[in-house]
Formats: structure tokens, C-alpha cells, sequence
């Protein structure tokens, strides 16, 4: 957590503001009435026991204003969404995998070792290349194929947007396609793309995870080419905002959980988050 940065932030203070004069007058308001009603319990108190009520609207208001932990409960639909900082393969969850529309799963020369399909293969299936390809091959079965592609590597295309299901140890891992590899490998999407595959996703999970939380990493940045027009803020509020309309049509299921890595944490804003996911509940 970034306490120095967060409590340089403008958002902190106007909160801390806004909450702090709420809790003040409140607590006056309160005071007042026992100074009517009971003026006696009130008699001799001098300038040391006055302090004890700012201190609790202070209190009150740091609670508040503080943006840790970074969630968010919905009533409708009865979803929450929480953002974490951690390891994606960590939590106790269903575990969204982003991948190409090949499907290639092999490191390091078409995919990255430290990428999210590549712990894939080496957390989940301890780098077991042939389980995991057996495992997608089934979980595609019914996917249509809809072209090739001349590279090194897998060269079946998928739809972008595919999303091949896979139940291993008890976890449901949705492999969802939102970049195409080129002839060498070189990984691209758009926003189209992506929105479009996020509505995929979600109609998958609503089908399959029994309601069961998900996590997912922030989609959008790594090798698809996408971080240039979705730095980490923005991809954050794409994939919140993806969730919900989603869920507003269905819902999806009870818990979305963002995975921030510990070396992005320091490029988002989470006051600016959990107001992102405050004012949603609102317009809900």
C-alpha cells in the first residue's frame, strides 16, 4: 500500500473534509441535546474532554476517507467487486486466463515466461506442456475453428472471444481468447475486440461457476498490445464496468476480485477506484 502517495492525494483530503465536518456536526448536534436535556452530565467538563469529539469525527472520517480494502458491495445485482493486490494464483477463487486465439500455451518463444499463461502452465500444471494441451483441446471441442495462421506454434484460429473452460483441481479456469498472433506471434486486439470478448467471458462464468467468485487479472496489458491506449487505470475501470453491465442484464456471480501485481499497485489511484465503484452504485 502507498500511505505516503494516498496521503498526498487531494481525493484523501476532501474526503477526509467531507466526512470529518459530517461526523463534527453530527456529534454537536448530539452534545446539544444532552446539554439541553441533561445539563448536568456536562457541568465541569473543561478543554481536554472537548477534544474527545473532534478526535471522533476525525476518526470516523479517516475510516472513511481511507481507500483500503478497495471494494464495493451491489444490491442489484447482489455482486460485490474488490480489488487486491497480490498473486493471481493465490487466491481461493474460479481464475480468469487470458490468451490468444490460437490457444498457444508453450514458453518462452511464443509465450512469456512471467505472463499469466505462462504461471498458468507452471503453477496449476507444473510446466506439464501435454496435460494442459489435452486439457484445452477438450474444453474446445465444440469451438469452431475459423482459419489458420502459418507460425510457429498452434495455427488453428479461434473466434476471438472463444473461452475454453477448464476444471482442474476443484478451480474453473476461464481461458478467454481476446488478442490474434500474427505470423510471428506478435499479439494484437482493440477495444471492440476486447469489450466484446469481456461479454463472453462473463456470459461463460455466469454458466459455469455456480455463482462461485472469480478473479482476474487487469486484461488488456502485457503482450496484447494494449497498454498504449488502456494504461492500468483505465483497464481497471474497462473490466469493472465490462462485470457490470453484465450482471445487470444477469447476474454473473458473487464476487469479482481485480489482482493487481505488487509492482503495478504504485501506478493506480485506489482513491479514484472505490470512487469509480461508489458513483456505480448509485446510477444501479
Amino acid at each position: 500500500m502507498n500511505f505516503t502517495r494516498d496521503l498526498c492525494n487531494k481525493r484523501f483530503w476532501r474526503g477526509l473534509a467531507i466526512h470529518g465536518l459530517a461526523a463534527l456536526g453530527a456529534l454537536s448536534a448530539v452534545l446539544g441535546l444532552f446539554a439541553l436535556f441533561w445539563p448536568d452530565m456536562l457541568a465541569g467538563k473543561g478543554f481536554p474532554e472537548v477534544l474527545v469529539i473532534p478526535a471522533i469525527a476525525l476518526l470516523y472520517a479517516g475510516c472513511r476517507s481511507w481507500p483500503y480494502p478497495v471494494a464495493q458491495h451491489y444490491a442489484t445485482p447482489d455482486t460485490e467487486i474488490r480489488l487486491v493486490t497480490g498473486d493471481l494464483f493465490d487466491q481461493d477463487t474460479n481464475l480468469v486466463i487470458g490468451m490468444a486465439d490460437t490457444f498457444d500455451i508453450e514458453p518462452p518463444n511464443i509465450i512469456a515466461i512471467n505472463s499469466v499463461q505462462g504461471q498458468f502452465l507452471d503453477r496449476v500444471y507444473q510446466h506439464d506442456v501435454s496435460n494442459l494441451r489435452q486439457d484445452l483441446r477438450v474444453a474446445l471441442a465444440t469451438k469452431q475453428v475459423v482459419g489458420t495462421v502459418n507460425k510457429e506454434g498452434n495455427n488453428d484460429r479461434y473466434p476471438l472471444g472463444t473461452v475454453a473452460t477448464i476444471k482442474h483441481q476443484r478451480k474453473h479456469y476461464f481461458c478467454v481468447a481476446y488478442t490474434s498472433l500474427d505470423e510471428h506471434n506478435n499479439a494484437s486486439s482493440t477495444m471492440g475486440v476486447l469489450w466484446e470478448s469481456m461479454d463472453k467471458l462473463w456470459d461463460e462464468v455466469r454458466t459455469r461457476s455456480n455463482g462461485e467468485a472469480v478473479s482476474a487479472p487487469v486484461i488488456g496489458l502485457g503482450q496484447s498490445g494494449m497498454s498504449t491506449v488502456l494504461p492500468i487505470q483505465d483497464a481497471i475501470r474497462f473490466l469493472i464496468l465490462s462485470f457490470m453491465f453484465a450482471s445487470r442484464k444477469q447476474r454473473v456471480c458473487e464476487e469479482l476480485r481485480i489482482v493487481i501485481r505488487p509492482q503495478d499497485e504504485k501506478r493506480v489511484d485506489m482513491l479514484e477506484i472505490q470512487d469509480f465503484l461508489a458513483s456505480l452504485r448509485k446510477s444501479s
